[in-house]
C-alpha cells in the first residue's frame, strides 16, 4: 500500500486589523500526513519557468479531504523550506481511486534552521 509522509504547511491566520484597517497575521506550521512527494516532469519545469521565472524541485500530491490553503505558502520537508508556485491542481475525489486527489508544485526557498524544526 503507497503512503505519504508528513510535512509541515505554513498556515496564515488573520487576528484583527491595524491602525489603517489592514489586516494583521499570525503564522504558524501544521503537520499534514500522508502527502506524497515526487519530481516534476520536465514539460512542468519548463512551464514554470517560462511563466513564474521559478524552477521547480517537487510535486506533492496532498490527500483528499485536506483543506489547507496550498496557494503562495511555504512548507517544510527534507530539512529544507519550500514555496508554493502556482495554482494547485485539483481533480473530483470520488473520481480518482486512490487517497489523493490534488497536485501541488514547490520551488526551493531555504534551509530550516535549529529553531524552526
Amino acid at each position: 500500500m503507497i503512503r505519504g509522509v508528513t510535512i509541515k504547511l505554513k498556515v496564515r491566520t488573520e487576528n484583527g486589523t491595524d491602525e489603517f484597517n489592514q489586516p494583521i497575521y499570525s503564522d504558524s506550521w501544521v503537520d499534514v500526513d500522508n502527502v506524497l512527494i515526487g519530481e516534476p516532469s520536465s514539460n512542468d519545469v519548463v512551464a514554470a519557468l517560462n511563466l513564474y521565472g521559478k524552477r521547480l524541485a517537487f510535486t506533492l500530491a496532498i490527500p483528499k479531504g485536506d483543506d489547507h490553503n496550498w496557494v503562495n505558502t511555504e512548507v517544510r520537508f527534507f530539512g529544507r523550506i519550500f514555496r508554493t508556485v502556482g495554482e494547485p491542481v485539483q481533480g473530483i475525489e470520488e473520481l480518482i481511486p486512490l487517497s489523493w486527489n490534488k497536485k501541488v508544485q514547490v520551488e526551493t526557498y531555504g534551509f530550516e534552521s535549529e529553531d524552526q524544526a
